[in-house]
């Protein structure tokens, strides 16, 4: 027996040590709850830095709210967005991949890892990713698509057809996942299944014609040409005009070598009131590809199978574009060509492209007032298109309508955008210029100029008369010297270029380099204007030889220059400014 004194000691004992511990867990547990306080503030206080856009705070919050618990799998997915932005791979994969391993139903998680796996072309790792993310949700297609391109980029053909069965239980069959499994049992090398799964289709949809046409274009690639003559004749004996099996009856024609009947059946097809636009426009399109490989293409077969398409009514105006093309490809009268596009503004009149090929084709005939009653229905059907002001206002120019030109022109500009062609929009600024310096607005002419060279800083017929403009107005002479020798380096063989050149020179009384670059401009045109015939007079009467300059202002004077400034100048027999 033990003794009771001893045993109440030994119970005591134990009673403080139970004590003790109680203690002690009491504290641990206070501390960890303490530290789960801690964590829950540096991991919500990261989101929230976060959130106002203080990244490095961030950061640096999710670091200790880690060190606080480095069990929170919310705290590794944080982290690891961030070593992704930092590019550091091998921490984002070691990151996310913790995020998933404690959080496993995580389908957030799961699916960051996945598409980190994809990014590192780790697709084995990525498969098992998406496998796991469709196993907690057997609802997500989206998942079953990256699935089967997965196993795709890995040549897994037999997963490739399960993700595609899983897909039909989701949404059912269709005519894209059933051309799918098709495709795969023809890598495969499974003709049987191939053939199952499209009859499958074809019996399933019994009232569909298009698939039983797909069938029976199936069968001809397969050899199998009577039977799938027999699937075309059923497909049109219930729809006669069925234009998909026409099509599939031209392939099987051509595949017997049967050049009549498809020629029968492009027509019946061109013909058809019933054919989709689209369909003619890519029969034809296919017609000149095929005749341009012929040794000796017959393009009067093909202008006539354009005339049987446009015989009947047109949605629009694709088809005659495309025979515009064709002739002008086949380098036909233009007069002809601009026939078909004046067709296609009658069908399509806000079509403007059609428009402007009309204006390109007639250009040269100088019909400016054909172009101008082009212009004005388009400029209202299409107010956005700065080529159309470009055209009506070039045309005007030509026709010396200058008050009306500048009208259309600075309506024009009104509608310049930051992607218009630079070209366009720096010949309508040179004009303008043009212009304005003829009506004496010289502030408003250089404004021009200046807007001009800032679209197209190398137009070198607005550097010249610029550059020109200037020098008459003996304004800012360096800047005009600057732009006009642009003009004399992009082309130095220009008289006029090399005459203004000479003559800013002149006015600078740089008179010896004035002539070296006169005397260019008499060497590379032997008909010099009045103007530049004077001017050559005014050098060579600075430079001392006043017999040639006598010559050449005694040609302005026989050549129309009949200035005061010039006569006076033959009859002193010196230069004299105006």
């Amino acid at each position: 027996m033990f003794n009771n004194d001893i045993f109440k000691v030994i119970t005591m004992r134990r009673t403080l040590f139970a004590l003790v511990l109680l203690g002690g867990s009491l504290a641990i547990h206070a501390d960890r709850k303490d530290s789960l306080q801690n964590y829950n503030y540096f991991f919500l206080e990261a989101l929230r830095q976060q959130d106002m856009g203080n990244l490095t705070a961030a950061y640096d919050l999710l670091r200790h709210a880690h060190d606080l618990n480095p069990q929170a799998a919310e705290v590794y997915h944080q982290l690891a967005a961030y070593y992704v932005s930092m590019k550091n791979d091998k921490l984002a994969r070691e990151y996310f991949e913790k995020a998933a391993s404690l959080d496993p139903e995580n389908s957030v998680y799961q699916e960051k890892l996945g598409k980190l796996y994809v990014t590192q072309k780790d697709y084995p790792n990525a498969i098992k990713a998406f496998e796991r993310l469709y196993e907690f949700n057997k609802t997500r297609s989206d998942v079953l698509q990256i699935l089967y391109q997965l196993y795709g980029s890995q040549n897994e053909y037999k997963m490739m057809i399960k993700c595609l069965e899983r897909m039909e239980t989701l949404e059912g069959t269709n005519e894209q996942i059933a051309l799918s499994k098709m495709q795969i049992y023809e890598q495969m090398g499974e003709k049987r299944k191939e053939y199952d799964e499209l009859k499958s289709l074809v019996d399933g949809n019994p009232l569909n014609l298009n698939y039983r046409v797909m069938f029976g274009n199936w069968l001809l690639q397969n050899g199998k040409k009577k039977e799938a003559l027999q699937k075309y004749r059923e497909v049109l004996k219930e729809d006669p005009d069925n234009s998909l099996a026409k099509v599939s009856m031209m392939d099987y024609y051509n595949n017997i070598g049967d050049k009549a009947s498809v020629k029968t059946i492009l027509r019946e097809l061109l013909q058809s009131p019933k054919t989709a636009q689209t369909l003619k426009l890519e029969l034809l399109r296919q017609v000149i590809a095929s005749s341009q490989k012929d040794n000796n293409p017959d393009s009067t077969e093909v202008l006539r199978l354009f005339s049987e398409a446009l015989a009947v009514p047109q949605e629009n105006a694709d088809i005659y574009m495309l025979k515009a093309a064709y002739m002008s490809f086949l380098k036909l009268p233009k007069p002809d060509i601009t026939r078909v596009y004046e067709r296609a503004i009658e069908i399509e009149p806000d079509n403007s492209s059609a428009r402007i090929a009309l204006i390109q084709n007639i250009w040269d005939t100088h019909d400016y007032d054909k172009v101008i009653a082009i212009c004005r229905p388009a400029i209202e059907y299409n107010p956005d298109e700065i080529l159309f002001y470009y055209f009506q206002g070039m045309a005007q120019f030509h026709k010396h309508d200058n008050n009306a030109a500048l009208e259309t022109y600075r309506k024009g500009v009104g509608q310049i955008k930051p992607d218009s062609d630079p070209s366009i929009v720096s010949d309508i600024y040179g004009i303008m210029g043009d212009i304005l310096h003829e009506k004496g607005l010289n502030k408003e002419a250089f404004q021009a100029y200046d807007s001009c060279l800032q679209w197209k800083p190398d137009n070198v017929l607005a550097l010249n008369n610029y550059a020109y403009y200037l020098s008459q107005a003996n304004d800012n002479l360096a800047k005009a010297e600057e732009m006009s020798y642009k003009t004399i380096k992009a082309e130095p063989n220009n008289s006029t270029f090399l005459d203004t050149y000479a003559w800013i020179l002149f006015q600078q009384k740089r008179y010896e380099e004035a002539k070296i670059y006169i005397e260019q401009a008499i060497r590379n045109d032997s008909t010099l204007s009045n103007v530049v015939k004077e001017h050559v007079g005014d050098i060579y009467a600075q430079t001392g030889d006043i017999g040639k300059a006598l010559d050449f202002w005694q040609q302005a004077l026989k050549a129309g220059n009949d200035s005061a400034t010039l006569k006076k100048k033959i009859q002193l027999k010196k230069y004299i400014a105006e």
